[in-house]
Order: structure tokens, then C-alpha cells, then sequence
């Protein structure tokens, strides 16, 4: 009977240390609505000299000793009645159209001495015109044939926009964010009215013609050694429905090194989409960790995290556990001090390699060892633990 009490006030115990847990939980979530909602953005974090580090022995970073050099130059000294800091300068490429502006008095028998110059900005609307190509016509002799010139390659085969038009229309769409509907307001007002569905196909039939540019960009980027990862939302119209939209996803694909970006829309986020795109990748993928690259982490692939997000989750997590956050934010801040060394002293990639080598790898190597030991002490489901576990899982290689 008394063990049946014991085991009935353990499994009291227990709910509520569970009930304890998710209210923490909640409490936090609440706590970052309220601060995406009314707080601050800002992710920075100042180290706090008092903090005690980890409980190893790492090297500290200072900040760089910064060099010092007087600058001296002479310059013309302004007029202490003038407070106007000049016009903007006009770019000398831009066509200059001359409007004389003679004096209204007789200037008969007077010597020209000068003249005063004002340059004022303007702009001329766009305007739309008809090309037309004239091919004459010439029979050969002996009725042999008809001779005519060879009209000139066209985007759309027997189309009637030119390659400007088109051009000007993707760019408007892709570049500038107007949509189709704006600009064919636009055209109406220079006197063209041009359908919906007429200026939609002109744009799908471009697309077709950019497609060996696009395998061409992504074969280069997947050629790469080292890729970065991400994917965010967009709102796409629904065509089935009348101003619905449904949620997109853009999965990006950087190539840090040339810095070239692939876009590749899904209507999901499941791995589906990293699958099909890095199924021949061979190389290092940085991502968040969202768990559709996981089946990326082997053979040919190394899965890394990003710095970045380690940084955020601890940040996030400060007012659920301040200890613990307070000790990683301070030793990834010194990760951050080094590559500040790196970035101001202008390195070589082999200088930043030494760097790194010598100062950021014993903190790395240290954290990691206290990240292992500190996710067993922290409660589970907590953003706290999630931090830690983030930053592991971006140690295990």
C-alpha cells in the first residue's frame, strides 16, 4: 500500500515538472511575440567583463590593436555667412540639351563677356514606336525565284514585341516588382492597349528562352565546394482562386566564393526540393538546420551550421536561461573578434586560415566539449536546449 503511495506521488511529481516545463515554454514563446511585435530586433550582444567563461582554460582575443596616422591636407576655408553645401553633380554621361536664354534688352554693339550655365535635371516619358522592316523585292531573271533580304532573329518567332519591349517588360516584372497589370496600364496610357493573356505569354515564352542560362547558372554554382542554404517565403497568386494566394517557398543557393545565387521555387518545404537540386553536389552545405537537408549529411556532403543562427537562438533564449546563454554569446563573440582581425586586416584566405588555426579553433574545440556536458543539464523542450542542440549537431563533424 505504501509503495503504491510512493509511486502515485512520483507520478504527481512528474506531470507537474512537465506542466512546469511547458509553461517556461509558453511563457517564452509568449515572450518573443511580444518582442517581434513591440521589442527590439537587434541581435547584438556586448560581452560583459564580470561573465565567467567556460569552465576551460581558452585563450582570451583581445581586439586588434588598431594603428594610428596623422592626415594632414589643405583645403579652401568657406564663408562663415554660407550654410549651402552645393548642388549635387550632374553624371557627365547624361545628354546635355542646350536652351539659350538671351537677355530681354537690345544687346546691339554690346561685347560678350561670359555666360552663366544652370543644369536642371529632367526627364522625357517613355515612348512606344512601331520598327518596321522593309525588305524590297526582286525577281531574278528567267523566273527563277523571288530575291528578298532575311528578316532578323526575333525573341517570339512571328511575334510582334521586339527584343526592347520584352526586355523592358521582365525587368518591370522580375527586377522592379510591377506587375503585369501596371504595366499594361502604363502602356494604355502611351496609347497601346495590350491584353492580359497576350502580355502573359510574351513572358512565359521569355522564360523558356532564359532556361539554358538557368542550367548554365546552376550547373556552375553546384560545381562549387562550399554551398550556403536557405529557403523563405513568398505569397504566389492563385490562379484557381480570385485574389487568393497560397505560401511559396524560394530555396536559395549561394556559392560564397563567386558569389553567384540560385533561385529555385517550390510549393512546399519538404526535402523534395534540395533533393532534386544537390542530388550531384559533392562539398560542404551550410543551412540552418531544417531537418530537409538532413539526409544530406553523409558520404560526399558535410552538413555545417551557420554561426549566424547558433548566435540568434542563444540571444533568443537569454531570458529563459541567462547563465547559460550569457556564456555562449560571450565565446562566440570572441569567434566574432577574430574574424573582425581578419575582415580589417584586409587577410589572405591562407592568413585567415593560420588565424583561424591558432585562435578560433581552441575556442571552438573547448565550447563544444561544454556544449555536450551542458545539454544534459538544461530541461528538455526549452529554447535553451534547442540552442545547445543546434550548436552540437554544427560540432559533431
Amino acid at each position: 500500500m505504501f509503495l503504491r503511495f510512493l509511486e502515485i506521488i512520483q507520478q504527481q511529481n512528474n506531470q507537474l515538472q512537465q506542466q512546469n516545463q511547458e509553461i517556461l515554454k509558453l511563457q517564452h514563446q509568449l515572450e518573443q511575440l511580444l518582442r517581434n511585435t513591440y521589442g527590439r530586433k537587434s541581435e547584438r550582444f556586448v560581452i560583459d567583463p564580470s561573465q565567467s567563461a567556460l569552465p576551460f582554460d581558452i585563450p582570451s582575443v583581445g581586439e586588434p590593436e588598431k594603428q594610428k596616422e596623422t592626415i594632414t591636407y589643405t583645403r579652401e576655408k568657406k564663408s562663415a555667412t554660407s550654410k549651402h553645401k552645393g548642388r549635387m553633380p550632374l553624371p557627365d554621361h547624361l545628354e546635355r540639351v542646350d536652351i539659350i536664354i538671351p537677355p530681354s534688352d537690345d544687346t546691339t554693339g554690346l561685347v560678350k563677356i561670359g555666360e552663366e550655365i544652370t543644369e536642371q535635371l529632367e526627364h522625357e516619358p517613355g515612348k512606344l514606336f512601331v520598327k518596321r522592316f522593309i525588305r524590297p523585292k526582286y525577281a531574278k531573271a528567267n523566273g527563277e525565284g523571288i530575291l528578298i533580304g532575311a528578316l532578323p532573329s526575333s525573341p517570339i518567332e512571328k511575334g510582334i514585341p521586339g527584343p526592347a519591349l520584352l526586355a523592358l517588360i521582365l525587368i518591370q516584372k522580375y527586377v522592379d516588382h510591377l506587375p503585369l497589370y501596371r504595366q499594361i496600364e502604363q502602356f494604355k496610357r502611351l496609347g497601346v492597349e495590350i491584353p492580359s493573356s497576350t502580355m502573359s505569354d510574351w513572358v512565359a515564352l521569355c522564360c523558356n528562352l532564359l532556361d539554358p542560362l538557368y542550367e548554365a547558372l546552376k550547373k556552375k554554382i553546384l560545381q562549387s565546394g562550399y554551398l550556403q542554404a536557405d529557403e523563405t517565403t513568398i505569397k504566389v497568386l492563385d490562379k484557381n482562386i480570385k485574389g487568393k494566394t497560397h505560401l511559396g517557398y524560394y530555396w536559395v543557393y549561394r556559392d560564397p566564393v563567386s558569389g553567384l545565387v540560385l533561385f529555385d521555387y517550390r510549393k512546399g518545404r519538404g526535402r523534395e526540393g534540395p533533393a532534386d537540386i544537390l542530388k550531384d553536389f559533392t562539398g560542404y552545405l551550410q543551412s540552418d538546420g531544417w531537418n530537409a537537408y538532413e539526409n544530406f549529411d553523409k558520404n560526399n556532403v558535410t552538413l555545417i551550421h551557420c554561426m549566424a543562427h547558433a548566435r540568434r537562438y542563444f540571444e533568443h533564449a537569454l531570458s529563459e536561461n541567462k547563465q547559460v546563454c550569457e556564456i555562449a554569446l560571450n565565446q562566440i563573440q570572441k569567434l566574432y573578434s577574430i574574424e573582425r582581425q581578419a575582415r580589417e586586416g584586409s587577410l589572405s584566405h591562407a592568413q585567415r586560415y593560420d588565424l583561424r588555426q591558432r585562435e578560433s579553433v581552441p575556442v571552438l574545440t573547448q565550447m563544444h566539449q561544454w556544449l555536450k556536458e551542458t545539454i544534459l543539464k538544461v530541461p528538455p523542450q526549452s529554447a535553451s536546449v534547442k540552442a545547445l542542440a543546434y550548436s552540437c549537431s554544427a560540432g559533431k563533424n
